[in-house]
């Protein structure tokens, strides 16, 4: 018989079962699927960017893909404007420092180029596989475009006696300056953070002067940091794992049960996390213990002692993201 407190414990964790859990796996493996399309994509191609190989990359079922994505569009849509929404908690922030336009727009390209560099696959998507995705992913990079052009127009303002060019100038710059990032990327060269002072003298030529554009090009770029950023989009990406709901629910079981000190049996995971196939809750614990999430802290010397389950410290970080 489970004490009061076990029985609060396995109630909480059923209660939810079809609830804010279902919807937290779901939210999961959306972010694992978009992730992986960045990295297909990025990889073969958009045009070749199959269903079955976002699927394979992702680690969740065909069947889950078509529940939460119609078709292969929709998921290359939605993860370009997941890519988009990443850029913008980046560059956002970096343009909406106090300072001239000029400043401001140094600090924003200067983060977008270093979030570029961070993330390659990220940057192939946003910058060259867009373009060969289909009417409906122009549309939106278009719609993405003319913001950057309604910012890079502002310069205009501070043309001296409002001699700055015409407002379509502003289009050309950005197609210019995108074309050179585009050109890079497909040669493989980089790191792009160096092409800062460059594209910033290209900026501000038309709306301050030669001598405003030869100041940019005489400062330093910043330093490339190396190494590749982890997609934010998938915590989980480093997990060798199909995520399943029970899956999920035995993980957090073993947390919760463990959390008031306690190290449970299969048979409490089991209880704790609505599962009653004794022969599945064993398999699914192997499966966590093999990916080292958890471990069994029972006597191996004690003969027929009920083992005994704890997170490991990697188990515990992958419970704090699903916890979110």
């Amino acid at each position: 018989m489970p004490s009061r407190d076990e029985g609060a414990g396995t109630h909480r964790l059923r209660s939810d079962r079809n609830g804010p859990a279902r919807e937290q796996l779901s939210e999961i493996q959306r972010a694992r699927i978009l992730a992986a399309m960045v990295d297909v994509a990025s990889e073969r191609g958009a045009g070749n960017a199959t269903v079955a190989h976002v699927v394979a990359r992702s680690g969740v079922s065909r069947r889950t893909f078509y529940e939460l994505f119609a078709d292969r569009e929709e998921c290359f849509l939605a993860a370009f404007d997941d890519v988009v929404r990443r850029v913008a908690l980046v560059v956002v922030p970096a343009y909406e420092r106090p300072g001239p336009w000029r400043a401001k727009t140094r600090s924003a390209l200067t983060a977008l180029l270093e979030l570029l560099d961070r993330e390659p696959g990220l940057a192939r998507l946003l910058i060259v596989e867009t373009l060969g995705a289909g009417p409906k992913a122009l549309e939106r990079r278009q719609n993405v475009l003319a913001q950057i052009i309604t910012i890079v127009d502002r310069g205009r303002a501070e043309a001296k006696r409002g001699e700055g060019p015409p407002p379509i100038a502003a289009e050309g710059i950005v197609g210019g300056v995108l074309s050179l990032i585009h050109s890079r990327l497909l040669a493989g060269e980089g790191p792009l953070v160096e092409l800062t002072g460059p594209l910033m003298a290209m900026i501000v030529l038309p709306y301050l002067g030669p001598a405003a554009a030869r100041r940019e090009l005489s400062r330093p770029a910043p330093k490339h940091k190396a190494g590749v950023w982890r997609a934010a989009g998938d915590p989980l990406r480093e997990l060798d794992m199909r995520l399943t709901y029970r899956t999920i629910r035995v993980l957090l079981a073993v947390g919760e049960l463990g959390g008031r000190g306690s190290h449970p049996s299969n048979r409490q995971v089991a209880d704790a996390a609505g599962i009653r196939d004794q022969g599945q809750i064993s398999k699914l614990l192997a499966r966590l213990e093999g990916l080292g999430l958890i471990r069994n802290v029972s006597d191996p010397a004690a003969k027929g002692e009920p083992n005994a389950w704890a997170l490991t410290e990697r188990g515990s970080e992958v419970r704090a993201v699903l916890s979110v």
